[in-house]
């Protein structure tokens, strides 16, 4: 009896200090829990970001001036809205670089699509770098699978701009300033590798000689000042302003190492229609990277977007590249958009424009290109 009375005292005492342990244990176990959470949130919210920070965001971009420009400009603006961050430029160059002496002013089929930004979407997707700057007229419509147009900055004046030669430049033919096409004599020459600047000319002109030219903007500038044997080339008002070249009101060209004795005149939309995203940026991004999508969203142009979202749907629609024989040009006023566009397939000069709901930007470029197909 006295075994069983001290086995009942064992067990009572056993539990009596289970019952006294567990709260202790528990509190200790809480407490350990809300220490551990503490530093994890000191970590993630004084290491963390430091920690991103030096890790560099990799913008690639080609090696040409005026992409050099604009890939600098959309650094400039990224360090601005987020100062913590580091970003640094890749320069790759694509295959429209290396094929300096391939003909731009005709569709080649053995030309491959995306000549300036292939490569560029290659170290997207590879990891190699985080967004990519195009000048967004080379941008084909159709983007590689996992990758997508995430924003495009405010775009600059989209018009074309006529270069030449002033008048008394010694022997050499020149022009007054302010001189415009019609004030060009029959048979000048004009040199240009866009089919669609030659075919816009022609249907001003059709008795002017169109001729190719390649090299970047003050290349282009230079073979006008010292090649008597042409009078003129066109160049885009963007471009000109992204490199710092001012166009007087007296029709001289104010910049770096501008070749002396030139002029400009600005062309009307009436007389040439820009090519599908002329004067637009676009920044591409891998579809899955959300973190690289929010830093690029505080980029975007809205009225932008929506107009080069009409404008490349007409283009896709027609079936063409940057090196189409189409022109078009998007407009915003309220929550209507505005299209006008000219097809110059099969030697006929095809003219439309339309309006739709702000909403309806991708509908009204489809719209345009079935109507001109």
């Amino acid at each position: 009896m006295i075994s069983s009375l001290r086995k009942k005292e064992r067990i009572g005492t056993d539990v009596a200090l289970k019952d006294n342990l567990l709260p202790v244990d528990k509190t200790g176990l809480v407490a350990w829990r809300a220490l551990f959470a503490f530093h994890l949130c000191f970590i993630y919210a004084n290491l963390w970001p430091k920690i991103m920070s030096e890790k560099p965001i990799i913008i690639c971009t080609r090696g040409s001036a005026l992409a050099l420009a604009q890939s600098n400009m959309i650094a400039a603006l990224c360090r601005a809205a987020f100062p913590k961050l580091t970003f640094e430029l890749k320069i790759i160059k694509t295959t429209g670089d290396k094929l300096q002496k391939a003909s731009m002013a005709k569709t080649d089929p053995s030309l491959p699509k995306g000549l300036f930004t292939k490569e560029l979407e290659v170290a997207l997707l590879n990891g190699q770098a985080d967004l990519a700057v195009h000048s967004l007229k080379d941008l084909p419509t159709e983007l590689p699978e996992g990758l997508y147009l995430a924003a495009t900055p405010p775009r600059e004046d989209v018009r074309d701009v006529l270069i030449y030669r002033a008048a008394g430049k010694g022997a050499v033919r020149g022009f007054k300033a302010g001189a415009a096409l019609k004030d060009f004599p029959k048979g000048a020459t004009i040199a240009t590798s866009s089919t669609r600047r030659k075919q816009s000319l022609l249907a001003v002109r059709p008795d002017l000689n169109i001729v190719e030219i390649r090299g970047n903007v003050l290349t282009r500038m230079q073979k006008v000042a010292d090649n008597e044997k042409i009078d003129a080339t066109i160049l885009a008002q963007a471009g000109l302003t992204r490199l710092n070249y001012k166009i007087n009101a007296d029709g001289t060209i104010r910049g770096e190492a501008v070749p002396e004795g030139l002029l400009a005149t600005v062309l009307g939309l009436d007389v040439m229609l820009p090519c599908v995203g002329q004067g637009a940026i676009g920044i591409e991004i891998r579809r899955d990277d959300a973190r690289i999508g929010k830093i690029v969203e505080r980029l975007n142009h809205a009225e932008t977007f929506y107009a080069v979202t009409a404008e490349r749907a007409f283009l896709r629609g027609m079936g063409g590249g940057c090196q189409s024989p189409v022109g078009a040009h998007a407009v915003i006023a309220g929550n209507k958009i505005t299209l006008k566009a000219i097809s110059f397939r099969d030697d006929m000069v095809k003219r439309a424009d339309a309006k739709r709901p702000l909403a309806e930007a991708a509908l009204l470029g489809e719209q345009i290109a079935a109507e001109l197909k």
